[in-house]
């Protein structure tokens, strides 16, 4: 895997919170040294979950042990649904008990469930502890880990209590990906198709080109980088959501509303934003604001990585959508931004009131 990838590292600028993404393979085996290079405290809590936990726990923690540091594990359920209070409040005590302090680490060791509740948590909690990413996904390499979002979910919507937090750092160990699920790897695949069709027609193109998931991962240092780029490129610019960062939630209005009616069981998050990038791209086709082929396009390479692009939606599952979705978190007063393609590899920002969301949603197909 990756014979040819050279260690990358990616330096995101944000004004008083700058700091690196670390691209390269055996960071899991080797994560004390690279936290004694940015950290000179003594304590450091783990939060993962019970699936990273069977893998990579026991190495992490050996890792940061033998580098000299005191550390408690903190395991969660697998899940989305752990990206909630209660669990949180379990993180909030596990964190009392070993005694952190505004001094000390939390590491954040998983996918985008454990980044999201781990961030919020230290976001939160004595009003900040430093953290790190260590993302175990290709979903969270390429797109959760990086930008410093975090949240918990509610009942009525998914990320509705978060805060801006960004990582002391963030190491992605590309080997981590040999031992994710296959369903797993292709729902990552959805947020990086994304970055493709909104803003890079060569990584598309790229993407198009390979034909086999071993294929897949020999290329999947120079996709993550291409990806952790873009990310980058935006947050620094917008890193509180007010401008061109809302170009990173193509296909989320939709497909976060597909998570939340199916109560988060039947569709992964990339499965679902696979949903909504198709399912709003082939609408603004038919209203002619996207250029005609790219809803085909986007089905083909959606199709290539075992990705859905429908659930064969009744009239009154769409209804739950609209009402889903006036409820999203990104709506200002009476209207709301979505994410449209001029075309591949041109996404742009288009202001509506939400009573005509239903207008750029197609699901009859």
């Amino acid at each position: 895997m990756e014979s040819d990838f050279v260690r990358e590292i990616i330096h995101v600028n944000i004004l008083g919170n700058s700091y690196d993404i670390t691209i390269d393979k055996d960071l899991i085996a080797n994560v004390g040294l690279e936290i004694k290079k940015i950290y000179s405290g003594d304590k450091i809590a783990i939060v993962t979950d019970n699936n990273v936990d069977k893998i990579y726990g026991a190495r992490v923690f050996d890792s940061l042990i033998n580098a000299g540091f005191n550390v408690y594990k903190i395991v969660i359920p697998a899940g989305e649904k752990s990206k909630c209070f209660k669990v949180l409040q379990k993180v909030y005590e596990e964190l009392i008990a070993f005694q952190i302090n505004r001094g000390n680490m939390i590491i954040a060791l998983g996918g985008g469930v454990v980044g999201d509740l781990a961030g919020f948590a230290a976001s939160t909690f004595l009003r900040g502890i430093p953290y790190t990413q260590m993302p175990t996904s290709l979903l969270a390499q390429v797109d959760s880990s990086i930008g410093g979002k975090v949240a918990v979910d509610l009942s009525q919507g998914k990320n509705l209590v978060g805060s801006f937090y960004q990582p002391r750092a963030v190491f992605i160990d590309t080997q981590v990906l040999e031992t994710l699920p296959e369903r797993f790897l292709y729902d990552g695949m959805g947020e990086v198709i994304k970055y493709g069709a909104f803003k890079d027609k060569d990584l598309f193109k790229l993407l198009l080109s390979l034909n086999s998931k071993e294929e897949l991962l020999e290329n999947i240092g120079v996709i993550i980088k291409a990806c952790c780029l873009i990310k980058r490129d935006i947050v620094e610019i917008d890193e509180k959501d007010m401008g061109d960062r809302m170009l990173l939630n193509f296909g989320h209005t939709i497909g976060h509303a597909i998570e939340k009616i199916h109560n988060y069981e039947v569709f992964s998050h990339g499965e679902a934003i696979s949903i909504g990038m198709y399912a709003i791209t082939r609408r603004s086709e038919e209203l002619g604001i996207t250029q005609r082929g790219a809803s085909e396009g986007l089905k083909e390479i959606l199709e290539k990585y075992e990705l859905p692009i429908s659930f064969k939606g009744q009239k009154e599952t769409v209804s739950s959508i609209v009402s889903s979705i006036s409820g999203d978190k990104k709506n200002i007063g009476k209207k709301m931004n979505i994410i449209l393609l001029n075309s591949i590899g041109d996404g742009f920002i288009k202001a509506i009131y939400q009573n005509e969301i239903d207008d750029y949603i197609s699901l009859d197909y």
